[in-house]
């Protein structure tokens, strides 16, 4: 039987002095990575007019790529290439860090409501000094069994996404009304994951709370994802192992303790310290406000994760 995991979402304040607070299912201490994903963060429904409920300050990332994807809500993305995108729900917005990047997330006035996920794709080692880049696509709903999908990266049942990637990988949003169920093929060597936005599904016939990540290990050929008494919406991310041995701290992801420590030295300087806008991380233009400091590294070597 291809073993099965549940993780369970702890609270975490996102972005600066108006922190919007996010349920994390990824990293943890018992898993680091499904596929190349290393990082879910989901958030909302949370009131969004006329508040900033998302006011994330220009920060970092490297070695990383971040996708956003909303069920509700309109997110306003500034970033060091030049971007200026309006995220809206059901669009995918895909940014490879690279070897440096920096970007603010600001939630707009538009809608009532800000809700959606957050989530990273660990760049494989070979590529992760890609010059930075950003992209969005909008994926064509279809249906499978009872459920409709989404897929926003890679492939999925003869579906695919625009958007680049440096390894094998799928993500999708998923829906399914109250008591229905499907059976999606999927490839055997990959890891896959089930994050539980709203409903109390089952996966492969075990129980997923709500707000919970369902993982199941490489060895399956078909998922079974069945919705209870609630209808269920949820991202199914999956894809082959990375077995590689990443180093993630704050917004950075990196080989070696060195290199993110050489990371945050350098943000600070030419970044906080404003010392050069042509440097790695460049400079986010149209923001309001400062750039995010970096926090304080912890006492002790920072480990690598797989």
């Amino acid at each position: 039987m291809v073993g099965m995991q549940i993780l369970e979402p702890r609270e975490v304040p996102l972005g600066g002095l108006r922190a919007l607070t996010v349920r994390r299912t990824l990293p943890q201490r018992a898993r680091s990575l499904i596929g190349a994903w290393c990082f879910v963060d989901s958030y909302g429904p949370t009131p969004a007019a006329a508040t900033r409920a998302m006011d994330v300050p220009p920060h970092p990332h490297t070695g990383l790529q971040t996708v956003t994807w909303l069920y509700a809500g309109e997110i306003e993305h500034r970033d060091s290439v030049g971007s200026h995108a309006l995220i809206e729900p059901g669009q995918i917005n895909l940014m490879t860090a690279g070897a440096g990047i920096q970007h603010s997330e600001v939630s707009t006035t538009t809608a009532e409501t800000l809700h959606g996920a957050q989530l990273w794709i660990a760049l494989p080692d070979a590529h992760r000094h890609v010059a930075p880049f950003f992209e969005t696509f909008v994926p064509e709903p279809f249906v499978a069994g009872d459920a409709t999908l989404r897929v926003f990266v890679g492939s999925l049942m003869g579906h695919s996404s625009t958007v680049s990637s440096f390894t094998k990988l799928v993500g999708a949003q998923i829906d399914l009304p109250a008591s229905g169920r499907v059976a999606i093929p999927i490839d055997p060597s990959y890891e896959y994951g089930l994050v539980v936005d709203s409903g109390e599904p089952r996966l492969q016939g075990e129980p997923v709370p709500e707000t919970h990540l369902g993982v199941v290990e490489p060895g399956a050929s078909t998922l079974l994802i069945e919705a209870g008494d609630v209808p269920l919406r949820g991202l199914l991310i999956g894809g082959e192992p990375l077995d590689e041995q990443i180093v993630m701290w704050w917004n950075f992801v990196g080989r070696s303790h060195e290199e993110v420590v050489a990371f945050r030295t350098q943000w600070q300087a030419e970044v906080i310290d404003d010392t050069d806008r042509a440097g790695r991380f460049g400079h986010v233009d149209g923001y309001d406000g400062a750039a995010l400091p970096a926090p304080e590294l912890p006492n002790v070597r920072l480990r690598p994760r797989d």
